[in-house]
């Protein structure tokens, strides 16, 4: 019987947790997998822990709360740190705690993990559910993304990730800063599955057009020697293409280039792996709930 353990980031979603880990429990029933939850409390402001009711299909269930508040990408990874160095597992499940990633598609990737050979999953997004500003946001995003990087990233947080893919992701300092870039770098042989981008259980997104951008941004920085490369090319080319025409207003591409460039630059100083192995120094307490 394989080991699955399914990390959940939170921080001042309560409501939205308890709702989450119920539907789990629900969806995994009939599984013949062990199936065990740790919540990674990114140091809300808010009480975290509820009475849940319907847990009888989960073997366990913690939450780890930490004592500052780090982000989401960080959360993350001081959740597969953890779990490495702390439990028996075959896979982890990282997935959001609001609803959006949805818990019925939780055994696709379990059946698809014990068809496969100890390879790693993602859940390829083929429908959102937000505005369709948003959706033309994100398609310029995963445009970019391509042309900076050559890398086609249709994946979020929601993966399946064996044993062997969390130990070369906790050796990769881009895990510090971006989940899917980091995946995408260390892991080359990736299955994957459809998944529906859900609602928020409560509440709004957090999900803006600036957090989409530093997203973004912070994906394509996983990448930066062939983002130099290609931008040097572009500029090069764009120069020969404007030169007998140039104006502020052509010259626009190459400044928002320029500040892109800039950009990632800044969040490259985000892959701190000292930081990243002294990670588990900010949990403050654990919270068994079963």
């Amino acid at each position: 019987m394989k080991k699955y353990i399914i990390l959940i980031p939170i921080y001042n979603d309560r409501e939205s947790l308890t709702k989450l880990i119920e539907n789990i429990n629900s969806e995994i029933e009939g599984i013949n997998s062990e199936i065990s939850i740790i919540v990674i409390n990114d140091a809300s402001s808010q009480q975290i822990i509820d009475e849940y009711q319907n847990t009888e299909n989960i073997n366990s269930i913690e939450i780890i709360n930490m004592k500052e508040n780090r982000g989401h990408a960080r959360c993350i990874a001081s959740g597969l740190k953890y779990i490495f160095e702390k439990k028996e597992f075959d896979y982890v499940i990282p997935m959001d705690g609001d609803g959006e990633d949805r818990p019925e598609e939780i055994k696709n990737f379990i059946k698809l993990a014990e068809q496969s050979e100890d390879q790693s999953i993602t859940g390829e997004r083929v429908k959102r559910s937000e505005s369709i500003f948003f959706k033309l946001c994100y398609l310029i995003h995963k445009i970019l993304t391509l042309g900076f990087t050559g890398q086609s990233i249709k994946f979020g947080n929601f993966t399946c990730l064996s044993k062997a893919t969390v130990e070369k992701m906790l050796n990769e300092k881009a895990t510090w800063n971006s989940f899917s870039g980091s995946l995408k770098k260390t892991e080359k042989n990736l299955l994957s599955i459809p998944s529906i981008r859900g609602s928020r259980y409560f509440g709004p997104s957090k999900m803006n057009f600036f957090n989409l951008l530093k997203h973004s941004l912070s994906i394509i920085s996983v990448f930066r020697k062939t983002v130099l490369i290609r931008s040097a090319l572009f500029i090069v080319f764009y120069i020969l293409l404007i030169k007998s025409n140039a104006s502020i207003i052509t010259s626009i591409p190459l400044v928002l280039l320029l500040i892109m460039i800039y950009s990632i630059s800044n969040l490259t100083l985000r892959e701190n792996m000292s930081e990243f192995d002294n990670s588990l120094e900010n949990i403050n307490s654990i919270d068994t709930i079963k």
